[in-house]
């Protein structure tokens, strides 16, 4: 035979392969016999060592896959008791009920807190794999709740996972677990409001209005949350005191909201104003004469704020254009993985700033700030 780790069911016709692999989220795989070699595999079993055979369980899927499935079935049924799902079942709902039901089970499980999301992820997850392996076993509601519980658990991971939001790419992946699962011939679209092929930026008013008024609050305070926070991983990667300053923000105003102390009216207004802020924050380079690069850098020259109250803004920015010029023109091959030449970057920085007598007296942290947004900068133009 041959190996592949992903294969979950084969279907036997001339050869067999093994299904046998671990594989991500595959504990193991199921061979669909259509010549009648089970009895021959059956026997060659028999003439395993006793060791050997103690690996081999019950080979009856009716006995094995089938019981867990019912068991992990029933667990997500719980866990979304009060949430009205059954119209998911009936064949005559159309695409846009369906899609409608989804974004209420999505909705219903982000109001739980993070444990209960967490244990549904690890049972609906249990769920997927048991049904790969009895799938033919199911009966239509089995396979219809199946799916919606799997609809959920993949966009659930989308939004609050890591990577970035693709409205597009949730819609394809949900269509065609359904299409093997029900046998869906339309098309399930979960923002039918919003046009998945748009490139929608975080600093659209109306787009951040659409999120802000659909019916599923939860489900929008995570959409803000998950744009925002690609955002401030944009920060990440170039400006050290912003990405500080705004992940804090986020950081309080999310343990806040998960205590109780703000409401979903209360999160969403708060998000939108952090978007906002962050788009002001776009601009103001240009108001202050500097590039982006060089903003960066301004801002862990300000950090923090009552520096100004010893530098004036001019001040600031001609020290801000000095340290990114003689970064660019000192720069060396590898230097962000060599120690030598990285301790002579932060030596020439600190001359620097040594000639404009920063930072005050008693504000020596502020220099690690600036160390810090250097090292960024290094590491980014590798």
């Amino acid at each position: 035979g041959f190996d592949v780790p992903s294969l979950a069911t084969m279907y036997v016709f001339k050869a067999i392969a093994r299904v046998n692999r671990v594989f991500k989220d595959k504990e193991g795989g199921l061979v669909v016999d259509y010549i009648g070699i089970a009895g021959a595999l059956k026997q060659a079993m028999n003439d395993y060592t006793h060791r050997d055979q103690k690996n081999y369980g019950e080979m009856d899927i009716a006995k094995t896959a089938l019981p867990r499935f019912v068991e992990k079935l029933q667990i997500c049924a719980e866990l979304f008791h009060g949430c009205t799902y059954h119209a998911f079942m009936d064949d005559t709902s159309a695409d846009s009920v369906r899609a409608n039901i989804i974004c209420n089970g999505i909705n219903f499980i982000l109001g739980k807190d993070e444990d209960t999301q967490k244990i549904f992820r690890k049972e609906s997850l249990l769920l997927k794999q048991a049904r790969s392996l009895c799938q033919s076993l199911l009966d239509k509601k089995q396979r219809y709740e199946a799916a919606f519980f799997e609809a959920v658990r993949v966009a659930l991971n989308k939004f609050t996972g890591a990577g970035k939001l693709s409205f597009k790419e949730i819609n394809e992946q949900i269509n065609e677990l359904l299409k093997q699962s029900i046998k869906s011939e339309g098309v399930i679209n979960l923002f039918e409001n919003m046009d998945e092929h748009a490139d929608f930026s975080l600093f659209s008013p109306e787009y951040l209005e659409q999120i802000a008024n659909m019916k599923q609050k939860n489900l929008a305070v995570e959409l803000l949350r998950k744009l925002i926070a690609e955002q401030v991983q944009i920060y990440r990667r170039k400006d050290f005191v912003q990405a500080q300053q705004f992940s804090e923000r986020m950081r309080q105003l999310m343990n806040a909201y998960r205590n109780g102390q703000l409401t979903n009216a209360d999160v969403i207004e708060e998000l939108k104003k952090m978007a906002a802020d962050i788009s002001v924050s776009h601009k103001e380079g240009a108001a202050l004469g500097l590039t982006e690069e060089e903003l960066a850098f301004y801002h862990a020259l300000s950090n923090p704020l009552h520096q100004k109250d010893y530098f004036t803004n001019d001040q600031l920015k001609t020290m801000t254009v000095e340290l990114t010029e003689t970064l660019r023109n000192s720069r060396t091959i590898d230097w962000n993985r060599k120690e030598g030449p990285r301790a002579a970057m932060k030596m020439l920085v600190k001359r620097l700033l040594k000639k404009y007598k920063y930072p005050p007296e008693g504000e020596e942290e502020a220099v690690n700030t600036v160390i810090a947004q250097c090292e960024m900068w290094v590491d980014a133009e590798q």
